[in-house]
């Protein structure tokens, strides 16, 4: 029982960490502010 916890404790890390790498870093490059681009926050 106790290993099956610890096991799904480092799976939900590992999605939460593959989510936060792929999806929020293509985030900010689409914003491209700071590039001389239109970012459209103004």
């Amino acid at each position: 029982m106790f290993q099956e916890i610890i096991a799904f404790l480092a799976l939900g890390i590992a999605v939460i960490f593959l989510f936060k790498k792929f999806f929020l870093k293509k985030k900010k490059k689409d914003n491209n502010c700071g590039g001389g681009g239109d970012c459209g926050c103004h």
